[in-house]
């Protein structure tokens, strides 16, 4: 099969890694695999990757630091994080810091694939998108073909899931945009999952854009869902 998107991996368990990157390989990924935080960084700020791949527990610095570089140096990059750990702590932690998605090991094979291609597809449909480069609500400006986020003209940080999820706001124009809506276009689920991760994000968004601010952008209607709200003439 065709390589196509390339894939960072870095896992420090020799045999893992290499079942992993053989495996993604015979799915049509080009992987690029490492054992340790160091020649993960070296090789991120070498390439342009489509997804990463960031095991939590390495040697040296761990996942958690390097995932926060990862995001200081792209905010975009879809970045999936895996770890033997499945405590909701450790999911929050690596959510907090910048990663997408999380998966508990061991897991097969398929399912990873299955995630990955979730974030890729996204962000193929992002940038073939080309209808609006910019969305623009109040003094909070998206540039969907950069992945650029700006509020009074500063700068801010989101990751690849945020990012989806601001721009399904912004593009309703202030309506009302239901769980079910976010959890189909920014999740790519047709069904609850009974977890709280869109409040979750929401928090994120709203710690981000609304609270260095004081006209808050971010609103909840209760039962029915979110949406941005700009300033009463």
């Amino acid at each position: 099969m065709e390589s196509h998107n390339r894939i960072l991996l870095v896992e420090d368990e020799k045999i893992f890694n290499e079942v992993v990157k053989s495996q993604l390989t015979k799915n049509g990924f080009n992987v690029d695999s490492v054992l340790n935080a160091e020649e993960g960084e070296q090789l991120f700020k070498k390439h342009k990757y489509d997804l990463v791949l960031l095991d939590i527990y390495l040697p040296g610095e761990n996942g958690f630091q390097l995932c926060k570089k990862f995001r200081d140096i792209n905010p975009a990059v879809p970045i999936l994080m895996f770890s033997s750990q499945g405590d909701v702590n450790h999911k929050l932690d690596a959510f907090s810091l910048g990663a997408d998605d999380y998966i508990v090991k061991p897991f097969h094979i398929n399912e990873l694939i299955a995630r990955m291609k979730v974030f890729i597809k996204r962000s193929l449909s992002a940038v073939q998108e080309n209808e609006v480069e910019q969305l623009e609500v109040e003094d909070l400006s998206i540039d969907l073909k950069h992945k650029i986020v700006k509020r009074a003209g500063t700068e801010i940080a989101l990751t690849a899931k945020e990012f989806g999820l601001l721009v399904l706001l912004a593009k309703n124009n202030g309506a009302v945009v239901s769980k079910q809506e976010i959890l189909e276009k920014v999740w790519d689920l047709s069904f609850d999952t009974g977890t709280n991760s869109i409040e979750v994000y929401i928090n994120f968004l709203r710690n981000k854009l609304d609270k260095p601010f004081e006209h808050k952008l971010i609103h909840t209607k209760p039962g029915f869902g979110y949406f941005l709200k700009k300033k009463e003439a």
